[in-house]
């Protein structure tokens, strides 16, 4: 038996195990009631531990009890409705939603891969992909079927242009020159984390900007290597039925709107440079307002309106180009297109609002029990105990990320459950919450082209089919594995570089946490 045959074997084997798990809301829903039992057996038992920063003896509180189930009844509204994803999730899409709407995004990425030189196509298309992450789940949708039409259009194999989309748009999920909507949600749930130890902290949606932006030229040369090295020269020549379909060209409405849009990025980009400048400085210092957004107290940029108001700076300039591209190409005609448009995006967010709900009271049951805390402190311990340095513990971090990322699909539901643990953990070893966010967020990348559970996986099948009717799962795993093990060990390495260096992964975010 090949290599190729037991991998696919092992993987078909995760995508069994992986369909037999209940739905993300509802293994939150068990694992809120396992946290109520573990806390009154914990109670029962006397299980303590002393705070390593305070000294203070923690036990556990017993939710299993009368003012348990009072806690519980009593708050159970608003773990929901301050649970702190929920609501910059929502507010980040609605302004997304406008864009979309108005075919902004859609014709943004088609300008991007067509007018790229020959030369350059493959490397425009896993660019674009990783780009497309700002708005969402947009690039499975458009993108990665763009990707098979534009190399079968070229004389190429298209299921070699699908797998550079599809790398982009899903292995480079932890990439991108702009923040997206993944940024303020992880954040939020980092940062619900990080108070189990520090009650003040505060995680802002740009965490992890600086390696972000590195990161993406990174994955796009590496994703093109791939593509043109390995899956160009295993596919072959294409000998399929497919008949190559006409890329649609930006029309001279849609070239108006972009234009008007153009206009419009640069007017914000200068307001959103004038908020930020610091006060008092050269030219600036007879510039009315100049700094407005900074920090009133210190002048500073770090913990400023402007990096706590990032989803809201996302909500307005997204609304703000996508009504400005709907006018310009008339793809808005009146305000009810524009209220549409926000509609639909939230329409899409059924499900998530339900698993938020159970994941709410989850994460609120953790932290109440303090069990959050024990297990990280004695974890912290044992961890210690064995002597692991931090390049050992980075790199574990990221495997045990991109293992459950295999079961698990949601981004966000793997980290609601890990972050409360793994979180609080590596800050009693000297790991920032950020920085321990950035870890998990590179395991998850890794593993999504090969994840069966990934949310848009058979839809990325029906895409292959087109080209290949024998076309199944393994197909997709056989031709995107090289990328994930590619993208594995670049990134591992970069964090490891980036450790040793000990430069900050974001604004206001630095590698290391004192108590």
């Amino acid at each position: 038996m090949n290599s190729a045959n037991i991998v696919s074997k092992i993987l078909g084997g995760i995508e069994k195990v992986g369909n037999k798990l209940p739905h993300p809301a509802t293994l939150f829903a068990m694992f809120a009631v396992l946290i109520i039992l573990l806390s009154g057996v914990a109670s029962v038992l006397n299980i303590s531990t002393v705070h390593p920063g305070t000294g203070e003896i923690v036990k556990p509180f017993n939710l299993f009890s009368n003012k348990g189930f009072h806690m519980i009844m009593e708050n159970m509204v608003t773990n929901f409705t301050s649970f702190a994803p929920l609501g910059t999730v929502l507010t980040a899409l609605l302004g997304i939603g406008i864009a979309e709407a108005s075919g902004l995004m859609s014709t943004s990425l088609r300008l991007l891969v067509i007018s790229a030189p020959k030369k350059l196509l493959t490397f425009a298309i896993v660019f674009a992909g990783i780009l497309s992450n700002t708005a969402s789940e947009v690039g499975y949708v458009v993108l990665v079927p763009l990707g098979g039409m534009i190399f079968l259009a070229v004389g190429r194999h298209p299921i070699a242009g699908i797998a550079a989309a599809f790398a982009g748009v899903s292995g480079g999920y932890s990439a991108n020159l702009l923040l997206g909507t993944i940024d303020p949600l992880l954040a939020g749930l980092s940062e619900e984390a990080a108070r189990i130890i520090d009650h003040t902290y505060v995680v802002n949606p740009a965490a992890n900007y600086y390696f972000m932006f590195i990161s993406t030229f990174f994955v796009a040369a590496i994703g093109t290597w791939v593509t043109e090295k390995l899956i160009v020269p295993r596919l072959g020549e294409y000998k399929g039925d497919a008949k190559p379909e006409e890329i649609r060209e930006i029309s001279s409405l849609e070239k108006r709107g972009l234009k008007y849009t153009l206009v419009a990025g640069i007017i914000l980009v200068v307001l959103l440079f004038w908020s930020a400048v610091p006060i008092n400085t050269g030219f600036w210092e007879n510039v009315p307002m100049s700094g407005f957004l900074r920090d009133p107290e210190t002048g500073g940029l770090l913990r400023s309106p402007f990096m706590s108001g990032i989803v809201a700076i996302i909500f307005l300039v997204a609304g703000i180009l996508g009504v400005v591209y709907g006018i310009g190409a008339k793809t808005l005609k009146n305000d009810n297109d524009v209220i549409k448009g926000m509609g639909r995006s939230m329409s899409t967010l059924g499900t998530y609002i339900v698993l938020v709900f159970f994941a709410a009271q989850f994460v609120a049951y953790f932290n109440w029990t303090n069990l959050g805390l024990i297990f990280a402190i004695q974890g912290a311990d044992v961890i210690t105990s064995l002597g692991m340095g931090r390049i050992p513990l980075l790199i574990s971090l990221v495997l045990i990320s991109a293992f459950i990322n295999l079961v698990i699909g949601s981004a966000s539901a793997k980290w609601a459950i890990m972050a409360p643990v793994f979180i609080p953990m590596f800050m009693l070893l000297g790991y920032s919450p950020e920085f321990t966010q950035l870890a998990y967020r590179v395991g998850d990348s890794v593993t999504n082209i090969i994840a069966p559970m990934m949310s848009y996986f058979a839809m990325i099948v029906a895409f292959i089919e087109k080209y290949d009717k024998k076309a199944g799962i393994g197909t997709i795993i056989a031709t995107m594995l090289p990328y994930s093990i590619v993208f594995l060990i670049t990134w591992l390495a970069m964090l490891i570089v980036w450790t040793l260096v000990g430069a900050p992964i974001g604004p206001g975010a630095p590698l290391f946490f004192e108590l």
